[in-house]
């Protein structure tokens, strides 16, 4: 399934579209799930889908990940607007949107909570929610690269009409090669994983209230020694 983060950066983009005009396309790297996440875009409402396979990108990281996505924009003729979820659900680094933009050269901001458009003078106006519930505005000319935050809207469902038309829509596959993606080279490796251990101990005091009391403030101070 799609990142939640990716979710509702779909749907800021079909709600441009649906006030603009022009067309949504979703674009993903990866193998068979990469292709579910983006048929479960084309059941949202997206116009077509784009996907970029190749298994030797596998676990290349966000630089490569970046990199190969923005030929991918370049080779299909470019885009007003790019939206991204501010980070994925696994590694959760916000970094491959930031890089996008980058390899693009075009304007970007993070964590956005809102957009409008104004294609006419080319540009957007994003609100971007930073540390300690500030709200700032910015204006970036298009084209631009803007990763969306959590709760930035209510994402709408896939309907059985959607599932439907899904089946009818463009979908293209480009390989590494399709791309001139020739050198890849992953800028880190994990050589191990482990999961935190837990530790965990409870006893029961017992006795009267100022018992306890007495006792749990021994244990704080001679067993925890917090106090």
């Amino acid at each position: 399934m799609a990142s939640e983060a990716d979710n509702y950066a779909l749907e800021e983009g079909l709600r441009l579209r649906e006030k603009h005009g022009g067309e949504t396309v979703v674009l993903s790297l990866g193998g068979e799930e990469s292709a579910k996440v983006l048929r479960a875009g084309l059941a949202m409402g997206a116009d077509r889908a784009i996907q970029v396979s190749d298994g030797r990108l596998r676990g290349a990281g966000e630089f490569v990940t970046a990199e190969a996505l923005a030929l991918a924009i370049q080779k299909d003729g470019g885009a007003d607007l790019v939206l991204a979820g501010v980070q994925s659900d696994d590694l959760g680094t916000g970094a491959t949107g930031v890089m996008l933009a980058e390899f693009l050269g075009w304007a970007h901001a993070t964590v956005a909570i809102g957009v409008d458009a104004n294609p006419g003078a080319k540009t957007v106006q994003v609100r971007r929610e930073l540390e300690g519930g500030v709200i700032e505005t910015v204006e970036l000319p298009l084209p631009a690269v803007l990763t969306v935050q959590y709760g930035a809207n209510q994402p709408r469902y896939a309907s059985l009409k959607g599932i439907m038309a899904a089946k009818k829509k463009s979908f293209t596959v480009w390989s590494a090669e399709d791309l001139g993606l020739t050198e890849i080279e992953a800028h880190f490796d994990i050589k191990e994983l482990a999961v935190p251990e837990k530790k965990s101990r409870v006893e029961i005091l017992s006795g009267t209230p100022e018992e306890t009391v007495t006792q749990l403030v021994e244990k704080l101070r001679k067993e925890a020694k917090v106090l």
